[in-house]
């Protein structure tokens, strides 16, 4: 009787302290602060990091302002401080070779500029003082230089003397109809402009008109960004400068190209950077990437290093000694993701090219002297890569040895590791899950014990949450589907509650546990009462090529039976109220929402947000067209009837389950027409139907964008399903 009185006593203790935990609210999304940019001093005593906060604006009430400042660690629990403040952001932090000085980023008067601060104390400096915009700040091996980039327009490309010293047109054709690429940049700039003169003067006057922003004169294949259209194109070069007050900074590159992903060589004679294969092609068009080596002297002498038709090259990381060289290549066209590759270095020759056998899609390759073993030896590789990928729910960190290609997992799928650093047998990393969504922590190169080093987000402790469990499910294809199942935050097994399926945009996304964007969302629809389902269904990422390729020319009707699945076994479970079940995604989530709706009516209530609802009219209007190539075929094709086949407007008269449209008005990656097409359609239908409009948006309002316009979103969500699945609804049913 004793042990039994002490355990309930227990159990009590346990349910008062569960009841005086609060609900994840709405606003809760300004005070998530999210940890990366890490960098470890290269004795790996210290490290820096960036982190990314959501702060009032102190100009304009109920608006907030997005802020990111680099902060100090000394690898110790708690010590971590500040180094930049201030109303202009710092990011992109990068250490000194000798660990006295940071280099890092920072606007001024709206460009970014290079400033360097010395850790012994004092202000920062400003390095750079460019006209464009600089970024990726990337010290020399001897500390004496560093090289960055900077985006320039074509038209400063033309002008530039330094990055076009010989005035030079591209020896690509700009595509402009009726016109050689030399006939319409070398004008006569002694032509005056007349809208009532000879033909010469009446080009001069419509070139005004686009000078003065009245037209905008489109070429371009890839005129649309991701807010508005850009009949210009842009580039990024690549500059060196002296680390001293007063130096002026040189190009390393030139001409009509883009130059990113630079590394510099152990030597610090030059660096490999990435750039279009093909310097004969539109920009828009050449698909293929290189890496290639240039010289840090300034010749702008160019040698190709990796190259081949068809591939894309990138991220080129060497390893400390120069002798070898990791990197990511992948086709370059339809539905794939990049591999590792390693080779052998001699200079600036590659050979003895290898692919890892790894079927995830790898990034943030970071090379590392090999881990000690127990007697103190290191491996016999002398070297090791580490990097993270998207997999099974998570983004667990990986370690790679480059002479056995072995590749070993050291974090688990429930976890994300969204940013790392390596130095020696110490790892930093950032860290997301459900207990937190974003810490700072120390391991070793095993990974196996993780030091907790900040306390950014220990308010989330104050919060109720819900634990995802995770299921499965064996598709008609064969293929195991990951899935979880979240009981609402406050659950009580006497109760029952709507069901919420939520799902995943890309189509080559991928949610879980260890995936950071829908932390908020989730928690925040548990604690308002609403089990959540989410899975990832077929054509996800995180699962292997071939899963991520089992939807092409299949959008709709594979992707729905994963999904459905999903929300079948979820509505099994005893507190669910089978009547009172909802169904919401963004992007190609929107339109799987849709297309759903049109096929299945056992959902009270749908929002379909930022979504592709006819294939046809999104290769004109979105950015991301080339999806339709990569999973169906042109419009003109022999195949064309697959892309009606797979459109959710084509069953827009289906529709009766109550739907909110959500758009961002300058959405150009999927673009608002569909959206105006589908609403518009049922609402001749007299269907009950609404539709919100987010001005001056874009497509990544549910994870950057107007914060107001997020708050807005998620709250719009949880009403519109209130109308339908809400206490008073149901009220109104028993009635």
């Amino acid at each position: 009787m004793k042990a039994t009185f002490i355990v309930l006593i227990a159990l009590t203790a346990q349910t008062v302290f569960a009841q005086t935990k609060a609900k994840v609210t709405a606003t809760d999304l300004t005070r998530i602060k999210q940890v990366g940019g890490i960098e470890l001093a290269p004795d790996g005593q210290r490290a820096v990091y960036a982190l990314a906060t959501i702060e009032p604006n102190p100009d304009q009430k109920e608006e907030y302002e997005y802020k990111t400042h680099i902060y100090l660690t000394g690898l110790k629990p708690g010590d971590g401080k500040a180094l930049t403040r201030g109303s202009e952001s710092a990011r992109q932090a990068v250490w000194s070779p000798d660990g006295q000085r940071i280099a890092f980023v920072r606007s001024v008067k709206g460009k970014g500029q290079i400033f360097v601060m010395s850790l012994d104390g004092g202000e920062a400096w400003q390095l750079t003082n460019s006209t464009y915009s600089a970024s990726s700040p990337l010290w020399s091996p001897d500390g004496k230089r560093i090289a960055f980039t900077a985006g320039l327009t074509m038209n400063q490309v033309l002008t530039d003397s330094l990055v076009n010293p010989a005035k030079n047109a591209p020896l690509w054709s700009l595509e402009k109809p009726g016109f050689s690429t030399n006939d319409f940049i070398k004008k006569d700039k002694k032509v005056k402009p007349n809208p009532d003169g000879s033909l010469a003067e009446v080009r001069a006057y419509l070139e005004k008109d686009v000078e003065d922003k009245k037209a905008k004169v489109i070429n371009r294949l890839n005129f649309q960004g991701e807010s508005t259209t850009e009949p210009e194109l842009n580039f990024t070069h690549l500059y060196v400068v002296d680390v001293m007050e007063g130096a002026t900074p040189k190009p390393l590159t030139r001409g009509f190209s883009s130059y990113q992903g630079a590394n510099w060589l152990p030597t610090g004679q030059g660096l490999l950077v990435v750039t279009d294969r093909d310097s004969l092609k539109h920009p828009d068009r050449e698909q293929d990437n290189a890496i290639v080596y240039v010289p840090a002297d300034g010749t702008g002498t160019r040698k190709v290093v990796l190259a081949e038709a068809g591939k894309s090259y990138r991220s080129p990381e060497i390893s400390p000694d120069g002798k070898q060289l990791a990197f990511l290549v992948s086709p370059s066209e339809g539905v794939n993701f990049a591999q590792i590759g390693l080779a052998t270095l001699a200079g600036t020759s590659v050979s003895g090219i290898e692919l890892v056998t790894f079927d995830r899609a790898a990034n943030a390759l970071s090379w590392a002297t090999a881990p000690t073993s127990a007697k103190g030896k290191k491996g016999t590789a002398g070297y090791t890569i580490y990097f993270t990928a998207p997999a099974n729910g998570g983004s667990p960190l990986y370690r790679l040895d480059p002479a056995t290609r072995q590749v070993t997992q050291l974090t688990d799928f429930t976890q994300g590791v969204t940013s790392f650093d390596v130095n020696g047998n110490r790892v930093v990393l950032a860290r997301t899950e459900v207990a937190n969504p974003s810490e700072l922590y120390l391991t070793d190169a095993s990974a196996k014990t993780q030091t907790k080093l900040s306390n950014h987000n220990d308010w989330v402790a104050q919060r109720q949450l819900s634990t995802p469990e995770k299921r499965t499910y064996k598709n008609s294809l064969g293929q195991t589907v990951d899935y979880w199942i979240m009981k609402p935050a406050f659950f009580d097994a006497s109760k029952k509650y709507p069901l919420l399926l939520n799902m995943h945009g890309g189509p080559t996304a991928m949610w879980g546990p260890g995936e950071p964007s829908m932390w908020h969302e989730f928690q925040y629809m548990c604690s308002q009462g609403y089990g959540v389902v989410y899975a990832n269904p077929r054509g996800s990422g995180g699962y292997g090529l071939n899963f991520q390729r089992a939807n092409i020319k299949d959008w709709g009707t594979g992707p729905t039976e994963d999904v459905l699945a999903a929300v079948t076994d979820a509505a099994k479970e005893k507190w669910v109220d089978t009547s009172r079940q909802v169904i919401t995604g963004g992007s190609y989530a929107g339109y799987l929402t849709a297309w759903i709706v049109s096929h299945d009516n056992r959902f009270k209530a749908a929002f379909a947000q930022r979504g592709v609802y006819d294939l046809t009219t999104f290769l004109g209007e979105g950015n991301a067209w080339r999806l339709i190539p990569n999973y169906f075929a042109y419009p003109w094709s022999a195949d064309a009837k697959v892309l009606d086949a797979n459109s959710p407007y084509t069953f827009v008269q289906n529709i009766k389950t109550p739907l909110l449209i959500k758009h961002g008005e300058n959405d150009l990656r999927t673009g608002p027409i569909q959206s105006e097409m589908m609403y518009k359609s049922l609402k001749i239908l007299g269907r009950p139907v609404e539709y919100v409009r987010m001005p001056g948006a874009t497509h990544e309002l549910s994870r950057s964008g107007n914060v107001r316009q997020r708050i807005d979103r998620i709250l719009r969500i949880y009403e519109f399903f209130e109308r339908y699945v809400g206490a008073d609804a149901q009220a109104l049913t028993q009635k």
